[in-house]
């Protein structure tokens, strides 16, 4: 038992980033979960087009679907600089979204960095955009993809932890890890595992459960918000805060800040997605 214990403990060190190689190009299997996230996702959406009544084309999903990656990865970028780097992005604003170094020869560095509640609001505004282009119900839209998300989002995770970063903080528990990008070098939360089951799969179980249950359109993707918001308030206490930030308002970093307006956001468009429909039925 205690050999496995050990295993465990220093699996991290024996985990290449890279996928795999063809001569110069290197597939790293951080970019290969999104790649992973974003299929599961449309697999997902494309499954409750078929089963259900959600007045969806595969068309519009398909055209919907382009806009989204790229408010994923541009609002994640964007939202890593202004939520977690501000200072450096302000001296490198071309590193936000073009990773070269030109100071020296433009090199390449690599896009390093996402936010989540970056690509969160991204998405919510292109997705707001998309509806009014095309005369789209934006609840309806939200609600179809908000009980998929979180299964997504889990690979993202496993990214996270292949790549070694978002590690947990100091800890004396058995299942504890050793991440090769730990300055420390000291036994931590696997964070980014607990983050990847209830994050992930836990909150995608239960939105996908409710997915027919729920009639009030905007209320699924609210409750998508709230659910995010808590469970992931809740775990960051066992993340290692941000080096360049730490802890911005008392014990809490700006992930749970940020998760507090979600939740709070969420709250609000319930609140008003049941007011509007109450006064409907009294007319």
């Amino acid at each position: 038992m205690s050999e496995f214990i050990n295993w465990w403990n220093h699996f991290p060190e024996h985990i290449s980033p890279v996928a795999f190689r063809i001569g110069p190009v290197q597939a790293h299997y951080y970019g290969l979960m999104y790649l992973v996230a974003f299929l599961t996702v449309y697999l997902l959406v494309l499954s409750r087009l078929k089963k259900e009544n959600t007045g969806f084309s595969k068309e519009v999903i398909d055209n919907y679907f382009l806009w989204a990656i790229l408010a994923v990865l541009i609002g994640g970028r964007v939202g890593y600089a202004l939520f977690y780097n501000l200072a450096y992005y302000i001296n490198h604003p071309l590193e936000v979204i073009l990773p070269f170094d030109i100071n020296n020869g433009y090199r390449y560095i690599g896009l390093y960095g996402m936010s989540y509640h970056g690509a969160l609001i991204g998405i919510i505004a292109a997705s707001v955009i998309f509806c009014h282009k095309f005369k789209l119900n934006f609840w309806l839209l939200a609600d179809l993809f908000a009980p998929a998300v979180p299964l997504g989002y889990t690979f993202g995770r496993l990214g996270n932890f292949i790549n070694g970063e978002l590690y947990g903080r100091v800890t004396s528990v058995p299942w504890g890890m050793y991440f090769p990008l730990d300055p420390m070098r000291q036994l931590r939360h696997p964070s980014q595992l607990y983050e990847a089951l209830f994050e992930g799969v836990f909150l995608f179980i239960i939105l996908w459960s409710l997915r027919k249950r729920v009639r009030i359109s905007g209320v699924l993707f609210s409750l998508y918000l709230i659910g995010y918001g808590l469970v992931r308030l809740f775990l960051e206490f066992f993340r290692e805060p941000d080096q360049q930030l730490g802890f911005i308002l008392g014990p809490l970093t700006m992930g749970q800040v940020l998760c507090f307006m979600m939740i709070l956001f969420g709250g609000i468009v319930i609140v008003i997605r049941i007011s509007k429909v109450k006064k409907q039925l009294l007319i």
